[in-house]
């Protein structure tokens, strides 16, 4: 299937495509832009709920460094439309079988059909359940080092235990302040080694369960704990638990499962994003939980190529089938 060399600025949904992209996130959307180029027929299905939304701005993309999450989906979308692809809003509620390609499934009862399916989904953040927590999250509530650091630096920082790798959260963190403090909130105050690394970097060790968060204009003011002490701090850094927006694939026999870090659950793949599913790809979040939105764009890119490449050896054989 070959896209016509007058470009339509559309969204409106044909019958079928080469590629469905299920997700319009920068792996989405790069995957995508590169299969757009490559001339082939691609629909982009957004809900319109990134991730990254609540967050003021993306860092650490080279050449956009600050640049507004919902401004960078704008210009991704229109460089996809651009090249000819469509993108349009709407929700993937299923995928089934259909020969040798896809019957895809709209939420809103529309369908359409594909060859090949490139799932870029994203993750859904499950937050421990403490009030005033998630009210906060992408503001003065921050799970990455490298995604908010630098923006709360030299802060009162508190680290919420909350997952296997918070004692590495913890000492990532004391890299952009001195006063860090750690909350054991549920899990094992830290011992052996970890105990030591703490305090050998300074970082107060705070038992007890953590009941809520205190509240001030709408920014954090302190920690307090279930005995009624309030720990002052500024930020908070909470390692969600992190599961595959993929519950559409399951009638493919495509399930989440856990993650090798113990982060959460995934779509496992290779290295190029080729789930067990012939004909199913993965990209970013979807299946690399704690990729930033750099190295998941990086993904959709090497995915759409493996997916070009695929079709392209399909659509010869075809040919010579033909001769």
């Amino acid at each position: 299937m070959v896209v016509a060399e007058v470009v339509e600025m559309t969204d409106q949904l044909s019958d079928s495509y080469d590629v469905v992209v299920a997700g319009g996130g920068a792996a989405g959307l790069s995957g995508a832009l590169v299969l757009a180029r490559s001339r082939r027929s691609v629909v982009v299905i957004d809900a319109g709920s990134p991730r990254n939304a609540p967050a003021s701005g993306v860092h650490a993309l080279l050449g956009h460094d600050g640049i507004r999450p919902g401004e960078l989906l704008e210009r991704g979308r229109a460089e996809v439309r651009g090249y000819g692809g469509h993108v349009v809003t709407g929700e993937v509620a299923g995928v089934t079988r259909d020969g040798d390609g896809f019957e895809v499934a709209l939420a809103d009862g529309r369908t359409i059909g594909a060859r090949r399916l490139l799932v870029a989904a994203g993750l859904v953040d499950e937050l421990p359940d403490i009030p005033g927590l998630r009210d906060l999250w992408g503001g003065d509530v921050v799970h990455c080092p490298y995604c908010h650091g630098w923006e709360v630096r030299d802060r009162a920082i508190g680290v919420l235990a909350s997952g296997p790798l918070s004692v590495h959260q913890a000492l990532l963190f004391r890299q952009l302040s001195a006063d860090v403090t750690y909350f054991t909130h549920t899990m094992p105050a830290p011992a052996g080694e970890q105990a030591e690394q703490l305090a050998a970097r300074g970082i107060r060790v705070v038992t007890g369960e953590v009941a809520a968060l205190e509240i001030a204009d709408g920014h954090l003011a302190g920690v307090r704990l279930s005995d009624g002490t309030v720990v002052g701090r500024q930020v908070l850094a909470v390692a969600s638990r992190m599961v595959a927006r993929a519950g559409f694939l399951a009638s493919l026999g495509l399930h989440p499962v856990e993650h090798p870090m113990g982060v959460g659950e995934h779509i496992a793949a290779d290295a190029a994003g080729r789930t067990d599913v012939p004909g199913v790809w993965v990209a970013g979040n979807v299946t690399d939980l704690v990729a930033q939105v750099g190295g998941s764009a990086a993904a959709g890119v090497i995915a759409a190529a493996q997916i070009n490449a695929d079709l392209v050896a399909e659509d010869t054989r075809h040919a010579l089938e033909a001769s």
